[in-house]
């Protein structure tokens, strides 16, 4: 092959997946469940929703469902803690308002999600852990079969 071609190639496909990733980043959902614009009370609705949905379809007691309660709050500290102080599409736009990509900017953004990350992670893991230790054999499978379905497409209903 040329290599002007193959360059050319290798140019088309590096911006396809820029774009492609750029689009992703700054893509807003618009449901009334599923955005980053929603207020904390809307948040904990939805947290509710998702605990008695899963806790229906998994059967649970009232101490797992405890168990489960308390990962979804944990949860929602991480993400809590991952999006502190920042909006992710001012910050995309801030990192591409130049002639070229700030790199540096880009860097920090990428650490201040890892140290996040990072940190959140023992209670995380603690909390994930707890519930699905608490769980029978039969729920265990059921969870196992969810995650093997492709996960929100298996419970549906």
């Amino acid at each position: 092959m040329k290599t002007w071609f193959s360059r050319a190639l290798l140019g088309v496909f590096g911006a396809s997946v820029l774009f492609g990733g750029l689009a992703a980043c700054s893509y807003r959902m618009h449901s009334p469940w599923g955005g980053h614009h929603l207020s904390e009370a809307e948040r904990a609705e939805w947290r509710e929703r998702m605990v008695d949905r899963a806790s229906r379809k998994l059967d649970l007691d009232a101490a797992q469902k405890a168990k489960l309660n308390t990962l979804a709050t944990t949860l929602a500290a991480q993400s809590k803690a991952m999006h502190a102080g920042v909006e992710p599409h001012a910050e995309l736009k801030a990192v591409l308002a130049g002639p070229q990509l700030d790199r540096s900017r880009a860097q920090a953004l990428v650490d201040a999600k890892t140290t996040a990350l990072r940190e959140a992670s023992p209670a995380v893991i603690a909390a994930v852990a707890d519930f699905y230790d608490s769980l029978r054999p039969e729920q265990q499978q059921k969870v196992r079969g969810y995650l093997e379905r492709g996960g929100h497409r298996g419970w549906r209903g």
